[in-house]
């Protein structure tokens, strides 16, 4: 008989294992809170149920973990983290300090359909969708890191033996979670919903902390306002023409400009918060002053804010990041029409963490 993967189970099917074996209801809580408040790596660690408990319960069940294949930190202070899954197959996760927050940039799946021109996953293919336990995962084990809990198993790897310093606010764990990472989130549906479930009720993250980035599946982006908790919506553009757009990301094709704007339109968005436009800015081809008034124009009357994010080159690559003159030039043409917008600085490149360079290569 299989061992039951306690992790796998969500809020209601948690409930159903511990009926079935004939456990109080309070059992749900007491696992829930040491599997993702205490992270506890196996049923016998969870000191609250008796000797008696856990090795009855090991019996039919287990706690499941990511196995931490390698990592490597940038001379920014960026870390990259190579995770195996059960299955051999592998992701990675990004953690990105700031000032007085570190922010997870984390995986929804294993490879990438979208294809998108200056993204290297899509080099890889796509592999499967990451279960919503997987996800939550990336989260959990950086944490055991931080705190000095999980090791590398990868031998050959060279970890830096100094910890990091604690940030301001006394931040060491994760503050914040992207869903920037490999794969496309709302291609994988069910398992993000399920995910931001976990990492809003389990984990106690804030919904204002979370953002989740979507190239545009259109018919998902209003769906998952009905669904899922609301947490930041980040649309990667990268275009304000569709012939420009189709040649970046295929998806373009099925779900072009206008289709994106029009589902964007339909969130029930709160006075407070905004859709962010990720806009990857590529020499020659999306940069000139034309295409920020068409940008600008684009975006009016969306609550909005736009992160131009000048083109991560990587080795093998044909597209190139446009001057520092032409990035300034083009965010001022937006702030010229009342639109917020920052200029995003890559960090991680050193190692292949910047946005867009993810890889996961592990034999």
């Amino acid at each position: 008989m299989s061992k039951t993967n306690l992790k796998a189970l969500n809020k209601n099917e948690l409930s159903e294992f511990v009926k079935k074996h004939g456990l109080p209801d309070y059992r749900v809580k007491q696992l829930i809170h040491w599997i993702y408040e205490k992270k506890v790596d196996s049923i016998k660690d969870i000191t609250e149920l008796s000797g008696t408990l856990r090795e009855k319960l090991s019996d039919v069940a287990y706690i499941s973990n990511l196995q931490l294949l390698n990592r490597q930190t940038s001379s920014d202070g960026t870390e990259k983290f190579l995770f195996g899954l059960e299955d051999g197959e592998s992701i990675e996760s990004v953690l990105i300090p700031d000032e007085d927050r570190l922010t997870l940039c984390i995986s929804s799946q294993v490879g990438c359909t979208m294809g998108c021109g200056f993204c290297l996953t899509g080099k890889i293919g796509f592999k499967r969708n990451l279960m919503a336990f997987e996800i939550v995962d990336q989260i959990i084990a950086v944490n055991k890191v931080k705190s000095e809990k999980l090791k590398v198993k990868n031998s050959e790897s060279k970890i830096p033996p100094l910890r990091p310093p604690l940030l301001k606010g006394g931040a060491r764990g994760v503050t914040n979670i992207v869903f920037m990472g490999m794969g496309e989130p709302l291609l994988n549906f069910d398992n993000v919903v399920e995910a931001l479930r976990r990492i809003t009720e389990f984990l106690g993250f804030s919904r204002r902390r979370i953002t989740l980035s979507t190239c545009g599946i259109a018919p998902k982006i209003p769906e998952l306002y009905k669904k899922a908790p609301h947490v930041n919506l980040a649309i990667s553009l990268n275009a304000a023409t569709n012939n420009v757009r189709d040649l970046l990301m295929p998806v373009n094709k099925k779900y072009p400009i206008e289709t994106i704007i029009s589902a964007c339109k339909k969130i029930p968005l709160s006075p407070q918060h905004e859709i962010t436009f990720e806009y990857v800015m590529l020499d020659g081809l999306n940069d000139s002053p034309d295409d920020a008034k068409r940008l600008v124009k684009l975006l009016k009357n969306i609550p909005s804010k736009v992160n131009l994010i000048p083109f991560n080159p990587y080795d093998g690559g044909k597209l190139k990041r446009p001057s520092d003159d032409k990035v300034l030039t083009f965010q001022k043409i937006l702030i010229g029409g009342d639109i917020t917008v920052f200029i995003r600085k890559s960090k991680g490149q050193d190692i292949l963490a910047a946005c867009g360079q993810l890889k996961a290569r592990y034999k």
